[in-house]
């Protein structure tokens, strides 16, 4: 569906009704909201979703044609896709997944429906004008179907005749812009280009600011608890940001190294227990005996209130604000030698690593040897991460596709087990709760299976280190960083 702007003082009906024969409906003034979720997911998957007269209407950006509408009342501030009406949820829940839908975007705009009709006064083409507070006026074309040819005489009309130029963007990224956001959302991917030769120490601060960014965009999403996401990402750039101190500290001074470490150790440890309580709850939207396991989830939920609001307190301190400014003033070393060197050093020093804990591990191994195996997993996917890029693709690709595989069955691992700890830690307040003798019996086949599950991750393991470990794998790693 073409849209073209109009120039200011452009009355379109009377500009149109010399080459056309013209039916217009009464203007109206209406409130449009725009959503989104914060990373631009809708905008992603070429999406817009908008609110206005009592309706939410999904539209398709490149055409701008509806392809789903639903009656919700009031513009809400928050919406998940549980909360959407069937076919919204049907078609949105897949791209939203976790994340809130929040307004990107509001703006008031006066429209009007203009249908152009044949000679026998059959509409064969409708026409929308739009025109929004403080932004560009535009018309927009929708066809009739059948009638395709009236549609290119509208267009040559608008473009040629009269001399409109064509919308370069859909009314919401000019509404969310003004607002002083991004269309595309913000992003909390590290994308942080390096280059060989780079110094060292400047690569190390380019990729510390950058999870520092990340940390301070997703901060107020977590104090607000918009949605879970927030938290997670924002717990990710501080394992990032640690991980880099950790595998890069001889590019920083010793002192403030040290003092930085600590502090985004603590937030890590303030932030575990609210994000461990959102996992559990994220999966409890996956159970099939929901409604037995109902006294479950009533016991996370009053869990997860008292850790958040702990959590709150601490990351509003003047603690953890001296933190964030602690990280965002870090600067390293001068004359460090170049970021392909001493990266290549650490990823070819974790790697062998990895391996020796790897092939110590037998089927009598405590759970302790994979855990740990898992985090030293971490240190070289963020290694990779930072600094994959200064290397061939042809040879990082399979080797981050290697350790994912990997990663994926140490993750199950040790998540099935937290999760099962977890549960037999809170039999005694289940119990209690109203229909608490059912949820134990449901929490007892749900221990159970989550044992299955981590013993089924468990004998996976093998063949997925296997690959990892293998001897060309070596030889790949030696040969492209050592």
């Amino acid at each position: 569906m073409p849209a073209y702007l109009l120039p200011d003082g452009l009355d379109l009906g009377d500009a149109l009704a010399s080459h056309f024969n013209l039916h217009a409906e009464p203007a109206r003034t209406s409130r449009w909201t725009f959503y989104d979720t914060f990373d631009g997911r809708l905008h992603a998957a070429g999406l817009i979703l908008r609110h206005g007269d009592r309706e939410l209407v999904l539209l398709d950006r490149a055409s701008g044609a509806e392809t789903v509408r639903a009656s919700v009342p009031d513009a809400p501030e928050r919406l998940f896709a549980r909360d959407l009406p069937g076919a919204l949820r049907a078609r949105l829940a897949g791209n939203v997944e976790m994340r809130a839908l929040t307004p990107a975007a509001r703006v008031s705009v006066r429209s009007r429906r203009l249908a152009v009709l044949n000679e026998d006064e059959k509409v064969v083409v409708r026409l929308s004008l739009q025109e929004p507070a403080g932004l560009r006026s535009r018309v927009c074309a929708a066809p009739v179907r059948g009638y395709d040819k009236d549609l290119e005489r509208v267009e040559r009309v608008l473009g040629r005749s009269l001399g409109l130029a064509r919308a370069d963007e859909p009314l919401a990224d000019e509404a969310i812009a003004a607002a002083g956001a991004l269309p595309s959302g913000t992003s909390s991917k590290l994308d942080v280009a390096l280059i060989r030769r780079q110094p060292a120490g400047a690569a190390a601060e380019a990729v510390l600011a950058r999870t520092h960014a990340i940390a301070e965009a997703n901060l107020p999403g977590t104090l607000a608890d918009v949605d879970s996401e927030f938290l997670h990402d924002l717990r990710v750039a501080v394992r990032r940001a640690r991980s880099l101190l950790r595998q890069l500290k001889a590019v920083f001074p010793e002192g403030a190294l040290e003092h930085l470490r600590e502090e985004l150790k603590r937030i890590q440890q303030i932030t575990g227990e609210t994000r461990d309580l959102d996992v559990q709850l994220l999966d409890f939207e996956d159970y099939a005996d929901r409604d037995a396991l109902a006294p479950l989830n009533a016991v996370l939920a009053a869990h997860r209130a008292r850790a958040l609001a702990a959590m709150k307190r601490a990351l509003g301190s003047k603690r953890t604000a001296g933190a964030l400014q602690a990280w965002a003033g870090l600067g390293a070393l001068e004359d460090t030698p170049p970021i392909e060197l001493l990266a290549g050093e650490r990823i070819v020093k974790v790697y062998r690593r990895m391996v020796r804990m790897g092939e110590a591990i037998g089927d009598d191994s405590p759970h302790e040897a994979l855990h740990d195996l898992r985090k030293v997993g971490k240190e070289l996917r963020y290694l990779l991460e930072f600094f994959g890029g200064l290397f061939p693709a042809e040879e990082v690709k399979p080797m981050i596709k290697a350790l994912k595989g990997l990663q994926d069955v140490l993750g199950r691992f040790q998540d099935f087990e937290v999760q099962a700890d977890t549960l037999r830690a809170l039999t005694a307040e289940v119990g209690a709760q109203p229909g608490g003798p059912e949820g134990l019996l449901a929490m007892g086949a749900l221990i159970d299976r989550l044992g299955r599950d981590q013993h089924r991750a468990r004998t996976e393991f093998a063949a997925q280190f296997g690959e990892f470990a293998a001897a060309p794998r070596r030889a790949a790693v030696k040969r492209t960083f050592g």
